[in-house]
């Protein structure tokens, strides 16, 4: 379970870090990387995946709050 909770956090991060370059500079790394444009509206299936893992993998964090290091 810790190498998928690992990528988990990974997904979560990048998440994180798009959401803040597309508060703060208007800028969606995802679709630029995947979809060749950072216009919103125009998503390709690629990108949406990569949206909804990320989505999926924010929720699953919240059980990170239920973890405890020291019983493992």
């Amino acid at each position: 379970m810790k190498v998928f909770d690992a990528i988990v956090l990974i997904l979560v991060i990048i998440g994180a870090v798009n959401w803040g370059l597309i508060g703060l500079f208007q800028f969606d790394l995802v679709a630029v990387l995947f979809a060749g444009s950072s216009a919103f509206g125009t998503i390709s299936t690629f990108s949406r995946i990569i949206y909804a893992l990320v989505g999926l993998a924010g929720l699953y964090s919240l059980s990170f709050f239920g973890k405890s290091k020291y019983t493992e």
